[in-house]
Parts: structure tokens; C-alpha cells; sequence
């Protein structure tokens, strides 16, 4: 039977409007569903705005696989966007001796990866491209970055728009049950509660994932995976120059890549983030953490000036692991026909993001 829409897209994220794009760009009538008044206010604004090589994430899996792919893509768009970036480049460093077997396994994993640009700096080296860097080696990645993650979004909206497709704001995701035949009708609620349909429909939530996901009618509870909530904190520096032109990074923590250092695209410097597990989504950023992250800036940084940190803001990731147990891949598939759900896309998620939306579109033509 025919329906409103060739697809419908559920979220206003970096993922969800590059899903769109991919497929307004083919000629497919979109429209985004997005609960807030505004695009990409959740985990997708809420992040370091780093565009990512790709060497962290396991050879194999839809991590490594779209993060490179999807960091290519983006370089061209933002470019031919005029959207804000910087190519400028990482510094993965080994502030200790005993830090070195994690700069070995990266390098190993860039390489299976298919990572260009990775290089090892000694000491001298490193400190002739950064001075003021404290470490005993380092990872160079030249093809990593920063970028204005609203701006990427403003630009997707836009091509969706151009290409005739809708953006509904203030449009919360009520529920959606299959169509006699096939397709979906999909309910919305708001001020002006309606109810639209589409062949397609594509569940990239983020940290409503698995909320909007329960809303499904005959979507089994069991390709719900479960939801994890990883906090992270940020804080900049708040006198001072920014001590470096490149991304500083420790080698990776437990479940996440570590506390960093990144110069925005402004010019301040920004610290973050940490990893705390919650229970619930809250922004709000402690600043009594301040102290452990002068400890471990100092590593990489021993001239920090006491007291030099103010709090910044703070982000949540829809992890599909919990405490102690292994970095879960992406989830991405089709439980249902015309039904394609999207959970755990968290980091590289911004970077991968046109990568994720190519790999979408071409899930069900």
C-alpha cells in the first residue's frame, strides 16, 4: 500500500540526519523524527569533536571498519561544506616505560586496519613537535582531527532539506507497528499528535535507542541489547594558553580511550573525558574530579598550573558493555523487515558517521 514516506529516521543525531542524507541524496522521500526543539542535542554535541584515524578499535569489527571509511568521507564533506576543521594531527603517548606495550598494540592494530599516516616519535621527537610534552615515546597520527560537530549536523540537515526531505522537531517517537502488507506506521507525539508511514524505518536514537525500540510492535525484547550509561566529564583550562596544537592522548583506559587534550576550534583547551558508570543521564560535571584530572594531565603534561581547571561539561554514551567487561562492538541490523535498529553508537560514532549512514541505506534498497 502506499505510504508517506520511502523512509522515516528516528533522531536528529550526527547518525540519524547522515542516514537521511544518504538516502535523500538517492532520491528516496526521508523524514527525521526528532523529540527536542533542536537537532543533535545529545550525544552527538556532547562529545571532543575529534575525527578519528581508526587505530583504536578491534580489526574486524564495525568500529574499525567505519571509522576509517567514515573519517575519510567526512574530510571531503566538510571541506565541500565549508563546515569547521582541523586535520591536526594526534600524539598517543607513553608517559612511562610501562605505557609502552599499549603503544605497541596500537600501532599493530593501525596497521591491520588499513590506518595511513601512523608513525613512532621518540622522546626527542615528539617534544621537537610539541615542546612542554612530557613521554618516553609516541604514536603520531597525522590523519586525525577536530571538527564543529553542529556545524556537520546544520550541514546534513540542509542536504536533507535540499533533497526534499522533512525534519520534524518537538516530534517524540510514541510507537510504530507494522503495515498490512509492509511498511510502518509510525505515531508522534508533540503538540499535534499524528501518525505518518514509510516503507522504511530506521531507529538511531542513541540513548533513547533502546527506549523507542521497546515502542515496536512485534520487535522481540531479545534484539533489545541492554543499555550502559558512560559519563564522561570535561573541563578547560581556564588561564593560560593552550600548551599544545595537537591531540594529546594517553594510552586507552578500560571500556573507553582515555582522558585527552584537545585545542578546540576557538583556540581554548579542553581536558576529557573521564569515565564514570551512572544509572541514569545527567549532565551535570563535578568539579571535586578536578584533582584526579591534574594527576593524570601531569603526566603528559607536568607544568599544569595548580588550581588551573574549571569545569566545562559533561557528556553520556549509549554503551552496549558494562564495568569490566569487553568494548562492544556497533549493533546495526534488521530485525524486522523494513525495520533497521542502530544501538551503541558511541565513539567513533561522529567520526563514522557518513560511513554508518552509506552502510544503512544500503542494508534495504
Amino acid at each position: 500500500m502506499p505510504t508517506d514516506f520511502d523512509a522515516i529516521i528516528i533522531g536528529a543525531g550526527a547518525v540519524g540526519l547522515a542516514c537521511g542524507w544518504e538516502l535523500a541524496r538517492f532520491g528516496q522521500s526521508v523524514a527525521v523524527l526528532e523529540r527536542e526543539a533542536r537537532i543533535g542535542t545529545g550525544v552527538s554535541s556532547r562529545n571532543s569533536e575529534v575525527i578519528h584515524a581508526g587505530l583504536h578499535y578491534a580489526p574486524g569489527s564495525l568500529k574499525a571498519r567505519f571509522c576509517s571509511q567514515g573519517r575519510r568521507l567526512l574530510y571531503d564533506f566538510l571541506q565541500s561544506r565549508a563546515v569547521a576543521h582541523q586535520r591536526c594531527g594526534k600524539l598517543i603517548v607513553a608517559a612511562e616505560p610501562r605505557d609502552l606495550p599499549a603503544l605497541e598494540g596500537l600501532a599493530a592494530r593501525a596497521e591491520q586496519n588499513g590506518v595511513e599516516g601512523i608513525s613512532w616519535l621518540n622522546a626527542a621527537e615528539a617534544q621537537a613537535l610539541e615542546p612542554g610534552l612530557a613521554c618516553v615515546a609516541a604514536l603520531l597520527s597525522v590523519e586525525s582531527g577536530i571538527l564543529d560537530a553542529l556545524g556537520l549536523m546544520a550541514a546534513l540537515a540542509g542536504e536533507i532539506e535540499a533533497h526534499g526531505g522533512a525534519i520534524a522537531l518537538s516530534a517524540p517517537f510514541v510507537g510504530a507497528g507494522p503495515l498490512a502488507g509492509s511498511g510502518w506506521r509510525v505515531g508522534i507525539g508533540g503538540a499535534e499528535p499524528t501518525q505518518i508511514s514509510a516503507r522504511r524505518l530506521i531507529l538511531a536514537g542513541g540513548l533513547e535507542a533502546q527506549a523507542c525500540a521497546a515502542l515496536i510492535e512485534g520487535l522481540p525484547a531479545a534484539a533489545i541489547p541492554r543499555l550502559f550509561y558512560g559519563k564522561g566529564h570535561y573541563f578547560t583550562l581556564a588561564r593560560g594558553r593552550a600548551p599544545f596544537s595537537r591531540l594529546i592522548y594517553p594510552p586507552p583506559i578500560p571500556g573507553a580511550l582515555g582522558m585527552h587534550y584537545r585545542k578546540d576550534l576557538g583556540g581554548q583547551a579542553r581536558f576529557g573525558p573521564d569515565l564514570e558508570w551512572v544509572d541514569a543521564v545527567d549532565y551535570q560535571v563535578d568539579g571535586a574530579r578536578a584533582a584526579r584530572f591534574e594527576a593524570d594531565i601531569r603526566r603528559f603534561w607536568p607544568a599544569l598550573p595548580h588550581d588551573a581547571l574549571s569545569p566545562d561539561y559533561a557528556g553520556v554514551r549509549p554503551k552496549l558493555h558494562g564495568p569490566g567487561e569487553p568494548v562492544a562492538d556497533f549493533s546495526i541490523s534488521n530485525p524486522l523487515p523494513g525495520l533497521t535498529t542502530l544501538f551503541g553508537i558511541e565513539s567513533p560514532g561522529l567520526t563514522s558517521c557518513l560511513a554508518i549512514g552509506a552502510y544503512v541505506a544500503a542494508l534495504q534498497g
